[in-house]
């Protein structure tokens, strides 16, 4: 797929549930997601990747909202499944690429977060923060599809660098790192 649409644009954290069902009902076995993200730890800087271990979801909002039958309780314990991380974990190390690993807390955006906030997530345990991702794992876990996940730390977060964060400032290390991802995923994709 070509991009998401993020819950800011719409105002639906479910905006997305029928494109997962869909790669679901053709026989997707697997999901693997990646966004644009802040880093919270001076050791990630702009333009590395990390792996998303877990997730923290700072916006009190869940894409299930509505959702009828017992399914929709569904279990977030390995949300980002441990043998597709390990794959990842293994074609960053057939690589030469350095893959860092950690929490990731999702904000509603689109405004970025405040110093305040950033500060707050880091005592919460997020090593790094976006606007996305969090939605489409819980849509995936409803439909009982593994998930793994990279970030692409496109800045600093909040409070951290003297540079101001920018949605250009996004673009322009997303693209930098653009070739790492894609060497790190088909080497990643020739597992499967």
């Amino acid at each position: 797929m070509q991009g998401r649409a993020h819950y800011y644009e719409h105002g639906k954290a479910n905006i997305m549930a029928v494109a997962i069902e869909v790669l679901n009902a053709i026989g997707c076995k697997s999901l693997v997601l990646t966004n644009a993200a802040g880093s919270t730890l001076e050791e990630s800087p702009p333009g590395s990747v990390m792996l998303i271990t877990d997730h923290i979801n700072m916006t009190g909002i869940s894409p299930l909202f509505g959702a009828d039958g017992n399914e929709r309780f569904v279990n977030m314990v390995n949300a980002y499944d441990p043998k597709l991380s390990n794959d990842m974990r293994e074609a960053a190390k057939a690589n030469n690429i350095t893959l860092h690993e950690g929490v990731y807390a999702w904000f509603s955006g689109p405004q970025f977060e405040t110093p305040a906030e950033i500060r707050a997530v880091t005592i919460l345990g997020a090593d790094a923060v976006g606007m996305s991702t969090v939605p489409e794992v819980i849509l995936a876990r409803h439909q009982g599809m593994p998930v793994c996940a990279l970030s692409v730390i496109t800045n600093y977060a909040a409070g951290m660098s003297e540079t101001d964060i920018s949605h250009e400032q996004t673009i322009a290390y997303a693209s930098k790192a653009a070739d790492t991802v894609e060497k790190l995923l088909n080497s990643y994709l020739k597992n499967y």
